[in-house]
């Protein structure tokens, strides 16, 4: 198999991909898994030379599971089966650090990076909260948004937020009430930035309603000691 992925949009890719990419299309349950890793730790980019961007899904080697399982999920839209990337340390010595896969360039998704990234002309900019979340908010984009940038203590949990503004955390807040009834709050983390958090008693909230999207390996996010335990969690004391 060709790998196109990372390429640009030359006329061989072209001329080989376009009917291909043009029966493509995002239902909503990858929609959502988009959505939900942009708010995490999901990645656009608009290559040089390329007209439409692609995403990228990177975690740490322990995330081998849940990479699989993004992978899975954007099938369709990724040319080549998920990678191990290396890096090299100070002695020029190499060594594994993360699991990833980028998807091909397409149209659909240069349309969600308009509105997640501001800069000039929107290329390659800050990743930003739109004011469209309060429509894509579900317990589906909730899950994905907590186990990718989630963790677990002393029964309640925290979002690492930091580098979204005070007013995109009030825009995420909103239709985390409105929508789900759970009301998120935050806290500024010395110099990091804001962090959002839920109380004990939302924590709870939230735990019935994203347990169903969180895959065993990532059960620790909220709270689950065992994996495959499918009663309410036992709150250990520290799982982030």
């Amino acid at each position: 198999m060709v790998n196109t992925v990372g390429s640009c949009e030359n006329k061989y890719w072209n001329k080989k991909w376009i009917p291909i990419k043009k029966a493509l299309a995002l239902n909503l349950k990858q929609k959502a898994l988009i959505i939900g890793s942009l708010l995490g730790d999901g990645t656009m980019r608009l290559g040089k030379g390329a007209r439409n961007v692609n995403f990228k899904a990177e975690h740490g080697l322990m995330q081998k599971d849940y990479v699989k399982w993004k992978y899975q999920i954007l099938k369709p839209f990724v040319f080549t089966e998920p990678k191990i990337s290396y890096r090299y340390n100070e002695n020029g010595d190499r060594y594994a650090k993360s699991w990833w896969f980028r998807t091909i360039r397409h149209p659909i998704f240069t349309q969600i990076y308009k509105k997640f990234y501001k800069g000039e002309k929107h290329r390659n900019g800050r990743k930003i909260v739109p004011s469209e979340i309060k429509e894509e908010i579900n317990p589906f984009v909730l899950a994905v948004w907590i186990m990718d940038d989630g963790s677990y203590s002393k029964g309640r949990i925290d979002i690492s937020t930091y580098s979204f503004s005070l007013k995109e955390i009030n825009t995420l807040q909103e239709p985390i009430k409105n929508v789900l009834g759970i009301r998120a709050n935050y806290y500024r983390d010395r110099d990091k930035g804001f962090r959002m958090y839920f109380n004990q008693e939302d924590t709870r909230k939230l735990i019935k309603v994203i347990h169903p999207y969180t895959i065993p390996s990532m059960m620790y996010k909220i709270g689950f000691r065992n994996p495959v335990t499918t009663g309410f969690p036992l709150f250990a004391k520290n799982t982030g």
